[in-house]
């Protein structure tokens, strides 16, 4: 098995702060999953996945980062890597951003800092999971070097599975 380094938990960008997570988070990322639509997780149930989060990313050394706007200070969503559908050779690029922060770069600016650490961690390749409907991530995607592998339907629809080598 190969070793590969812990990824950065302290990305940036020219408008972008990429940090660890910290118990203050609750609320917005609350917010931030009721816009799925699926109604408002209560807050301490989201302070226990906050520690999870922060527990994960100690035994597999990769992460998912909250993203703040430099200027403003906002927490505007998150990005990293998971485990998620893969595995931890090959983790997956997640991100979820506030409706308000959509359209603006913000996406594709953070996901290519965190392919940068993922690139420095000595991975050779990356997956995304997206639901077939969601267009603007498959665009941020594609703008960032990955490619259609292959489709499959889960409960809640068809899933595109691409992949982007970091070779």
């Amino acid at each position: 098995m190969t070793t590969y380094g812990t990824m950065s938990f302290h990305l940036e960008t020219e408008r972008l702060l990429l940090r660890p997570w910290a118990e203050s988070d609750a609320a917005e990322f609350c917010a931030l999953l009721s816009e799925r639509g699926k109604g408002t997780p209560a807050v301490e149930h989201i302070r226990t996945s906050i520690a999870e989060l922060i527990a994960a990313t100690a035994t597999t050394g990769i992460a998912l980062l909250p993203i703040q706007r430099r200027v403003e200070g906002d927490f505007i969503g998150y990005c990293g890597l998971i485990i998620g559908r893969s595995t931890l050779e090959e983790p997956e690029i997640a991100y979820e951003l506030f409706q308000h922060a959509h359209g603006r770069g913000y996406a594709t600016e953070a996901a290519g800092a965190v392919i940068g650490a993922a690139v420095a961690t000595g991975r050779k390749r990356l997956w995304s999971t997206v639901g077939a409907w969601n267009a603007p991530s498959l665009r941020v995607l594609e703008k960032l070097g990955f490619e259609r592998d292959h489709v499959s339907t889960e409960d809640n629809g068809e899933v595109v599975w691409l992949t982007r080598s970091l070779l």
